[in-house]
């Protein structure tokens, strides 16, 4: 048995399932094979009945009844094998291959009929063309080093028997290569290459098989990531707030769509005792299953240590604290956080590395970008930032924080959507809702983009002052 196979017996259940049913089958064609010969060999007799073939097929019959017990009692030990989802022992394995490929030498040296000349014994036995049957069907045992013993078994044992039937090699002899005695040698030396050959096909198999096994399990993992990634978007989902907050003087609304399954994009809003309402937004480097368990680090986070009436640039330092001692390198969130109450027009707005963000002014239809305090947190250790900007809301007055998944969506030509558009998609509907103005953007976005594929992730949070 070659190391490559032995390997993946050990390794693969996969692949002994599947030698196992290649065994089964092969075993039921052996099986069918004896019985067709048995009942060719009975409606002879029956034919040509005499008191030498009635004798000849009492010996026959007990020859294939040896077989058939063989083979049925190796396949009773695959099915157990199949069953218990385990290997046969190498033991079993050997055990047969040897068997059979003995069986067909006692045929040839007990079941030779009255050939006239001796030296035709060998040659002239059906039983020599069983050889050529185990070796084929040993393909299906997809191991090439079997299908070469198996050859090479028949070969020897050939031979045994053709000596025991008064065969003797004659090297000297200056006789044709189709004379008996050099027939015999050309016999044994047709088994050993056809084992060879066998082996060969064998191994062709087998490499189909370990392909479908490879793509198989390939699937399988596909599809278990898939059920874990669906499980982690539903989790991830489930830590978006439910609905819009209701604070008086403000229109709220936010939504958020990841590229994959999963996404490193987020927001959150808290309704405190007093009233007063924080609303943040974090957009995480990368997209997928690593972003989104950091979105999902971040959230907490800010959920334990921003408290009513705490100081907003504290609070997110101690939160940058917390997170760069989480994070590698290479990782950080942006970040924006704001903080309104009810019947105020003051909004306070402290960003770290998230912008830029759009301020439109209803009553002089014109915007202002809102460019980062801070930089992003987990970036560094402390976090360097400027205070929180304290903005005053007119009536229709709109505050717009969007990840950039909406302005760098590119085109087909790789032109970015920009903020420009933006401006010009929140000024048709910036009589609007929160909610339709995000519908319109995302619309906006997505017809630009031609079809190209969503790259990023998408989230957008806006208030509008009643």
């Amino acid at each position: 048995m070659t190391d490559s196979t032995q390997q993946l017996r050990t390794t693969s259940p996969g692949f002994v399932l599947a030698l196992l049913r290649s065994e089964r089958l092969r075993v039921r064609i052996v099986i069918a094979a004896m019985l067709a010969a048995f009942a060719v060999r009975t409606v002879r007799t029956a034919i040509l009945f005499n008191r030498e073939n009635l004798n000849l097929w009492v010996v026959t019959s007990a020859f294939i009844a040896v077989i058939l017990i063989c083979e049925v009692l190796v396949l009773r030990a695959v099915d157990r094998a199949i069953g218990q989802e385990r290997d046969l022992p190498q033991a079993v394995w050997i055990a047969n291959i040897v068997a059979e490929t003995c069986l067909p030498s006692l045929g040839l040296a007990f079941l030779s009929g009255a050939v006239p000349d001796l030296a035709y014994k060998p040659l002239a036995n059906p039983a020599v063309l069983i050889y050529f049957i185990f070796i084929i069907l040993s393909t299906l045992r997809l191991d090439p080093a079997t299908c070469r013993i198996s050859g090479g078994v028949a070969a020897v044992t050939y031979l045994l028997a053709a000596a025991y039937l008064g065969w003797r090699p004659n090297f000297g002899s200056t006789a044709s290569v189709l004379s008996p005695d050099r027939a015999v040698i050309g016999f044994a030396f047709t088994f050993v290459v056809g084992g060879y050959v066998a082996g060969a096909v064998a191994g062709e198999i087998r490499k189909q098989v370990e392909a479908a096994l490879r793509e198989a399990e390939t699937k399988r993992q596909v599809e278990r990531l898939r059920h874990d990634l669906d499980v982690a978007r539903s989790i991830q989902q489930s830590l978006l707030p439910a609905g819009a907050p209701e604070i008086e003087g403000f229109e709220i609304a936010a939504w958020n769509q990841p590229a994959d399954q999963t996404g490193g994009d987020y927001y959150d809003w808290q309704v405190f005792s007093d009233s007063k309402l924080l609303a943040v937004l974090g957009d995480v480097t990368g997209h997928g299953i690593g972003p989104a368990l950091l979105a999902a680090v971040c959230r907490a986070y800010v959920r334990a240590t921003f408290a009513p009436d705490c100081d907003l640039l504290a609070a997110m330092k101690r939160v940058n604290g917390a997170l760069a001692r989480d994070v590698g390198p290479r990782r950080f969130v942006t970040f924006a956080a704001v903080r309104c109450g009810p019947g105020s027009s003051r909004v306070e707005l402290l960003s770290a590395g998230h912008g830029p963000m759009l301020l439109y002014r209803f009553a002089e239809d014109r915007f202002e970008e809102i460019q980062a305090q801070g930089l992003p947190l987990g970036l560094m250790p402390d976090l360097g930032s400027d205070p929180p900007r304290l903005l005053e809301l007119n009536s229709g007055d709109l505050l717009i924080i969007t990840t950039d998944g909406f302005f760098e969506w590119a085109d087909a030509h790789e032109e970015l959507f920009g903020t420009e558009r933006m401006k010009a998609v929140i000024r048709t509907v910036r009589e609007h809702s929160p909610a339709e103005m995000i519908s319109a953007l995302y619309k906006a976005v997505t017809e630009f983009s031609g079809g190209t594929p969503q790259d990023d992730d998408l989230t957008a949070l806006v208030f509008k002052r009643k």
